[in-house]
């Protein structure tokens, strides 16, 4: 990616340290879950499922379903709500009544060239793959050292929240490449432009 460029909209990124907070991650700059297909490369890049695992199953109810659960985590992750207020506590009865299913079945299968990598037990489904998602969410919220490392973009306008493990804990973007650099930039503008003044 280029100095100074934004992200294009189809892109998916997964640098925030959690698969739920990579889900959360999918509102910016704008829609990105804007398909089936595009869930399913979510799906995939996000580790939920092997890399070959098929999804030709995943139609547009799991859109639906997968961005129910992205609003909810936001009510929870992004602090504007707390408990007693009903769109929190609601937030909050989805997530764990979601992590209540089943995740899918692992099993180690040979590869190509004989080494053990992961499979499937079979094409997972929607309940499986939210549950994964609302389990990391629980997982998150209840761990105090990993809810303590949340953090918010320093860069303007960016809303993405990530875990902060860097050494210090002094990170300030949710990515280098992308809001760091756009920070990086500006501030080289604005020396040039004092330069000329």
């Amino acid at each position: 990616m280029a100095l100074g460029t934004v992200t294009a909209p189809h892109e998916l990124r997964f640098d925030t340290g959690r698969v739920c907070l990579d889900l959360l991650a999918t509102t910016h700059p704008g829609e990105r879950l804007d398909s089936v297909e595009v869930l399913r490369a979510w799906i995939a890049g996000s580790g939920l499922v092997p890399a070959d695992t098929a999804l030709a199953h995943a139609d547009a109810s799991w859109l639906v379903a997968f961005r129910e659960l992205r609003g909810r985590l936001a009510a929870l992750v992004r602090g504007r709500a707390a408990p007693g207020v009903p769109a929190y506590d609601v937030a909050l009865a989805r997530i764990n009544e979601l992590a209540r299913a089943a995740p899918p079945a692992p099993r180690a299968v040979p590869g190509a060239d004989g080494t053990l990598v992961r499979a499937l037990d079979g094409p997972p489904g929607r309940a499986a793959l939210l549950a994964v998602i609302a389990r990391d969410a629980v997982d998150l919220l209840t761990d105090p050292v990993a809810r303590a490392s949340l953090r918010q973009c320093a860069g303007d306008n960016c809303p993405i929240v990530y875990v902060d493990t860097s050494r210090g804990r002094r990170r300030r973007w949710c990515s280098s490449e992308v809001c760091g650099n756009r920070e990086r930039v500006a501030r080289h503008r604005r020396r040039a432009a004092l330069a000329r003044a």
